[in-house]
């Protein structure tokens, strides 16, 4: 039985619009007026569900847009959800409106024609986005081609509590560390994406000239590119907390291992997290941020509409919002999410601006210059079969 992100390839794309017309934003937002969006995200974090309660009381109180988080375990969930109904033959009004995604998933979704738009450059707040600086018109190599919009910029840095422990500055250096630490790092259990971004960012580090994970994983250089990787890994696991038998679900699972002093380091997305965490009780204020010496992963957040939504206005009203300056400086409040914004400085005016230089992003963040170089994300084929090989080498049953 194929998997529902290769059945997706199966189905001819398609370019979809509302019966409103993006370019119309008066229109689109009359039509938005009394709409309920459906917005699947991911609801593991307590910080980013109250963020998306926050969106809903500012959409609703601007725009009359009701706006009620679904919350994912996995958005592939999503992603299946949209396939069942396009094969039943509901493609009005569907289940989901709106949804976070991000590589593979958007990439299959876009491929089978699942997705409505072109959109995004449409909408008004797209005019403040740096769309030089940053990642936003691709997405894990990806064009998005306005099929999705971008809402929070994020790279990937190393927790850890400098009462224990100092900055390593590759995977090399963090292997010797955990074989002289045993049983004081672990990482999120792939699928969970923390987990295949761990994966990810350790072949990234290894490998000499990793350009080569621009390009499609195939039969042909799968099995080379990757073999650094597991190699490491074998040595890695027995390493880890409990011994490699038993992994953090989730993020914030990963997270509460720190603060039991159980684990002296993790990786996170957002380099803003452990500011945030500290904020809220969360961290002990020992904790700090690094990055490693040839850089680290990063990316854009992204949200998307399915072609079938019956709230189509609705979803772009909430997208808009969501790169409003507004949206974006509370956005990357540490004591709210400490994300890292879409918006070029540059664009914004005077009092704008004041509302991002006016943020204390905390203790444990790193400056712009500190975070360093950005490694671009692998294209998505490869964290789809890096994430089935883990399973198959060291998955547990839990």
């Amino acid at each position: 039985m194929k998997s529902p992100l290769l059945a997706l390839a199966l189905i001819a794309p398609t370019a979809l619009w509302a019966e409103t017309d993006p370019a119309d934003w008066d229109a689109v937002v009359e039509a938005a007026k009394g709409q309920t969006v459906y917005w699947n995200a991911w609801g593991g974090s307590t910080a980013t569900n109250d963020f998306i309660a926050w969106v809903g009381d500012r959409v609703e109180e601007d725009f009359g847009v009701i706006l009620e988080h679904v919350k994912l375990t996995d958005t592939a969930d999503a992603v299946t959800r949209v396939l069942s109904e396009r094969d039943a033959g509901k493609d009005d009004d569907g289940a989901i409106d709106m949804i976070w995604i991000n590589g593979a998933n958007f990439a299959s979704m876009k491929e089978a024609g699942l997705l409505y738009g072109p959109y995004a450059e449409s909408l008004p707040n797209w005019a403040y986005v740096d769309t030089d600086g940053k990642t936003v018109r691709t997405d894990f190599t990806v064009p998005t081609d306005g099929y999705e919009s971008p809402w929070a910029m994020a790279q990937v840095v190393f927790m850890y509590d400098t009462a224990d422990m100092e900055p390593v500055g590759d995977m090399a250096a963090l292997l010797d560390w955990t074989a002289a630490h045993p049983g004081r790092f672990t990482y999120p259990q792939p699928p969970d994406f923390l987990g295949t971004t761990f994966l990810k960012q350790a072949l990234v580090d290894l490998l000499t000239d990793p350009s080569v994970l621009q390009e499609p994983a195939t039969d042909e250089n799968y099995a080379e590119v990757a073999a650094p990787l597991w190699e490491w890994l074998d040595a890695l696991t027995p390493n880890l907390w409990r011994d490699g038998t038993v992994y953090p679900q989730t993020g914030p699972a990963q997270l509460q291992l720190i603060a039991d002093q159980e684990v002296d380091l993790a990786i996170s997305f957002s380099p803003g997290e452990a500011s945030t965490a500290i904020a809220n009780g969360q961290l002990p204020d020992t904790v700090r941020t690094f990055v490693l010496d040839k850089g680290t992963i990063g990316n854009a957040s992204f949200v998307t509409i399915p072609y079938n939504s019956g709230s189509k206005e609705g979803a772009m009203v909430v997208a808009d919002f969501l790169m409003s300056p507004e949206a974006q400086a509370h956005a990357q409040n540490p004591d709210v999410l400490g994300y890292g914004t879409v918006l070029d400085m540059a664009k914004l005016d005077d009092a704008q601006r004041a509302a991002f230089e006016e943020l204390d992003l905390g203790i444990a963040t790193l400056s712009p210059a500190e975070l360093g170089s950005v490694q671009a994300e692998p294209h998505p084929t490869w964290m789809t079969r890096i994430a089935e090989d883990w399973d198959a080498r060291y998955g547990v049953t839990q």
